[in-house]
């Protein structure tokens, strides 16, 4: 089997308070992983891309632990909602809403995503 590399001119942006922000080229995120990258602020955000070609992008900061480890959580789905599963102690957060599927008293931020 071998395996091509995709080739796109795709990029994948973030809406933020002053407008879109671009993350990185689609072509970089592999599906069922994420990816941390930094906002202009500093803050970071992991970005995902699914399975099904869906996007995602949510603080990357575990509310936990104050690890910046949610990029590199394993995904999934529970009641048909997808979620990242913190590394450190495996919290569950959706990744639309940032809502954690485990504590309903935590949430990480949730951003909008495109491709342009």
């Amino acid at each position: 089997m071998t395996l091509a590399v995709e080739t796109t001119d795709l990029k994948v942006q973030l809406q933020l308070a002053d407008g879109w922000f671009t993350v990185c080229d689609l072509s970089v995120l592999v599906p069922g992983r994420g990816v941390a990258a930094l906002l202009p602020d500093g803050r970071q955000v992991a970005v995902f891309r699914d399975r099904a070609d869906r996007l995602y992008a949510i603080d990357n900061r575990d509310p936990f632990t104050g690890a910046a480890v949610l990029s590199r959580g394993l995904t999934g789905t529970h009641r048909g909602r997808p979620f990242v599963a913190s590394p450190l102690l495996k919290q569950r957060f959706d990744l639309a809403s940032g809502q954690c599927l485990d504590d309903e008293s935590v949430r990480v931020t949730a951003y909008d995503v495109r491709t342009t």
